[in-house]
């Protein structure tokens, strides 16, 4: 046994490390690619969310330049009428 220690010490000794750091170590292998693929997806939605921030910056540009377009946008949105006017709400069934 004791010629098969100094025969194999490295290989022993590398499976050991390797074992330890994939599965026992607090910084192993699969959380580090559990936390490699959550970044990833919080750089996906940050790309998403700064696209739909310009989007909005865009729209909110466009809605009050115009006070045509920021009374259209006041009728459908918030469903707000003039003092001379009614109002009638459709609503369709969906059957």
């Amino acid at each position: 046994m004791l010629n098969l220690w100094h025969k194999y010490k490295y290989w022993i000794i590398g499976v050991g490390v390797l074992t330890w750091m994939t599965v026992f170590d607090s910084n192993n292998f699969i959380e580090l690619v559990k936390l490699r693929r959550e970044v990833s997806d919080l750089e996906e939605k940050r790309d998403y969310y700064r696209a739909e921030i310009l989007n909005v910056r865009k729209e909110e540009k466009e809605l009050f330049s115009n006070i045509r377009n920021l009374e259209k946008f006041a009728r459908e949105k918030y469903l707000m009428k003039k003092d001379n006017e009614d109002l009638f709400i459709i609503v369709e069934d969906k059957k």
